[in-house]
């Protein structure tokens, strides 16, 4: 870049960054701490990677909050949203439809569990949940149980920030100064596991199960639903759950009639190797809540998928007022309806090529042989293509005061490395692209263990 250029871009930034100061409010941000960081404007990207307005290159370390999953800039889907821009950009789904909301509809009750025969579209994860608890408690009353009004959820769960998905969660960080607005829930203990690479280190799930048994039978006939985060509850830290444990789980909301929703929001579409979590151990759930990577990383849509058993208690005249009025403006865009329809085909292609799960097994041994014996690694969790990495001091020294944000200073180095991450307090979660390659994989770790390192320096000298 000649200097004049550069010094335009210089300029241009400068007037962003401004704006920015001036003007924004940003999500999950104290924007005390954040006038006082660095500012970055991602401007543009190919593959896995962004690029800023001052033309640096960042290896996108958290897919774009864990969306993306082909890489930006995708040729195919691309050319889909070209291809439907051309036809029509929106059209109300409320009571019309369209080619684009119908395949997609098919297509997803074709691929999940064969219990899933309706798809309810909105915009993002947290109406999903909304969704699903809405018809849940409605189905109960329309079938002459009233009384099944509780819902279940499990310790540190994250479901969204609307105010139902809140009073499922039990994610205090983010909620606790809501709770007098929120519904009442129960709550059961979380499964501990460690897992890395693949390997079970530690599996202990009996105690949490026994909670929710306790729970469902102390409310016989009164829990309409179980909430879950299959898999991996993300926003928790990365926390993993053994294997087994979601089978069991169903089988109580069997014995107890309780309806499963899973919310696969997170480790959906591929995130941990398979198209849905529930894939692996062969899980019927009720409701199955999709968003995040169902576009891709594109635009913004979520899908509640439930049974006809579901959808039959909901039929009758418009008198009977059994109709389920819940909906959005932009509920099934087609836009985006076509940007799921192609990544869901290009996502079959990664399975069924192998291709995602030799991603995978790279991901975790390069991860494990980068922190399983680094000093201020206090523990490494992995799964698919996810990890987590909690930071500590070195033994024998104390904690790091909190406003300290370690975290954020590695990420904040991890910028000077090419490295876009996000932390969560001090724990560095890691979640690239879908199709990241090898040497990308090699570069993020690689350059991840040198902003780790250069920050503990600073802290000991």
């Amino acid at each position: 870049m000649n200097s004049e250029l550069q010094a335009s871009a210089s300029e241009r930034t400068e007037q962003l960054d401004q704006w920015d100061r001036e003007h924004s409010w940003h999500p999950f941000t104290q924007m005390a701490e954040y006038a006082t960081l660095p500012q970055l404007h991602v401007e543009r990207g190919e593959g896995c990677w962004l690029w800023d307005t001052e033309g640096n290159r960042y290896l996108d370390g958290n897919a774009s909050i864990w969306t993306n999953a082909h890489g930006h800039n995708d040729p195919e889907i691309n050319n889909a949203l070209i291809d439907q821009i051309g036809k029509v950009a929106h059209s109300t789904y409320l009571g019309l439809s369209h080619p684009a909301g119908a395949e997609l509809g098919k297509r997803l009750c074709d691929l999940a569990p064969d219990s899933l025969g309706r798809a309810i579209f909105s915009d993002n994860g947290s109406n999903a949940i909304e969704i699903a608890l809405k018809l849940s408690f409605q189905f109960w009353q329309q079938i002459g149980q009233p009384d099944k009004r509780l819902v279940v959820g499990m310790e540190n769960g994250y479901h969204g920030d609307t105010f139902g998905a809140m009073s499922v969660g039990n994610s205090v960080g983010f909620h606790g100064r809501f709770e007098p607005w929120l519904f009442d829930t129960l709550t059961f203990a979380a499964p501990e596991c460690v897992e890395v690479a693949g390997d079970v280190q530690q599996s202990e799930m009996e105690s949490s199960l026994s909670e929710l048994e306790a729970l469902l039978s102390g409310n016989a006939g009164k829990v309409a639903a179980v909430v879950v985060e299959p898999s991996i509850q993300g926003p928790a830290g990365m926390k993993l759950q053994p294997s087994g444990f979601l089978k069991r789980v169903e089988s109580l909301c069997r014995q107890f009639e309780a309806h499963l929703i899973l919310d696969e929001v997170f480790v959906g579409c591929g995130r941990v190797g398979s198209l849905f979590a529930c894939e692996g151990e062969e899980i019927s759930p009720d409701f199955l809540c999709l968003a995040k990577g169902l576009t891709a990383g594109y635009l913004p849509m979520a899908a509640t998928l439930t049974t006809e058993d579901v959808y039959a208690a909901f039929l009758g005249t418009v008198e009977s007022g059994s109709g389920f009025y819940h909906g959005h403006t932009f509920t099934g865009n087609p836009l985006a309806a076509r940007v799921a329809i192609k990544s869901l085909e290009k996502l079959e292609t990664l399975l069924d090529t192998g291709r995602l799960d030799a991603t995978i097994r790279h991901f975790g041994e390069r991860f494990e042989e980068s922190f399983r014996d680094h000093p201020n690694a206090r523990s490494i969790r992995q799964r698919g293509l996810a990890a987590a990495i909690d930071l500590a001091p070195t033994e024998g020294n104390p904690p790091w005061p909190l406003n300290d944000r370690v975290g954020m200073q590695v990420c904040i180095e991890a910028r000077n490395q090419g490295l876009l991450l996000r932390p969560l307090l001090d724990s560095i979660l890691i979640v690239p692209p879908l199709v990241i390659s090898g040497e990308e994989i090699d570069f993020l770790f690689e350059n991840l263990v040198i902003s780790i390192d250069s920050v503990m320096n600073k802290i000991c000298s």
